[in-house]
């Protein structure tokens, strides 16, 4: 069973993962299309150099295999992996293709916990704090059964995927931010993300 507040550190680890050619200054939910372009011509820049597109999500949390992690998916970081996941085929995305992922009113964030039962991510919730605001999720999808980590039957046993999305709407997209995850079995799991840094 995950222990009651667990705080993931050191901080330097926390911090989100910025891509080396990012040049944003915050999650952007109405992208200019130079932005738009910028990204499409990185992801194709990517597949070039034969990197993964599962490489290019803003990433945050631990490096390390058993531990707590995740990934944010924005508009612009949308763009870009499907852009490099369409370049590795040799296509270019369709205007209809970015309209479709711009088109998303949330942001999503995925992210990995560990825990030792096999349903110990059931009911988990996810929220957002900028400062006093504590911001809510309009959905959340967790892994009712969890999969066997790389040292099961050893703690931590079990790894699972908790999924959030957040609205555009609802939240400071240039804000130091505190993502929590709470397991219905009790416990936290936080990161902390500097959203300014964000694509």
């Amino acid at each position: 069973m995950m222990k009651p507040s667990v705080q993931i550190a050191p901080a330097a680890l926390l911090w989100g993962c910025v891509l080396a050619a990012n040049q944003a200054v915050a999650i952007e939910s109405s992208p200019t299309p130079d932005q738009i372009q910028a990204a499409i011509q990185r992801g194709k820049a990517a597949a070039e150099q034969r990197r993964s597109p599962d490489q290019l999500y803003t990433s945050f949390g631990s490096t390390d295999d058993l531990m707590p992690r995740g990934f944010l998916m924005t508009k612009l970081g949308g763009v870009l992996v499907m852009a490099s996941h369409l370049a590795l085929r040799a296509l270019t995305p369709s205007e209809q293709d970015v309209a479709q992922v711009l088109d998303d009113r949330n942001l999503l964030v995925n992210v990995v916990i560990f825990g030792d039962r096999p349903n110990f991510a059931l009911d988990s919730y996810v929220v957002l704090e900028q400062g006093r605001q504590t911001v809510k999720p309009v959905n959340v999808r967790f892994d009712a059964r969890a999969e066997r980590s790389s040292v099961w039957p050893q703690s931590p046993a079990y790894r699972a995927k908790v999924v959030a999305l957040f609205a555009y709407a609802d939240f400071d997209p240039q804000a130091k931010t505190k993502l929590s995850v709470f397991p219905s079995g009790g416990g936290e799991v936080s990161f902390d993300l500097d959203f300014a840094a964000i694509e």
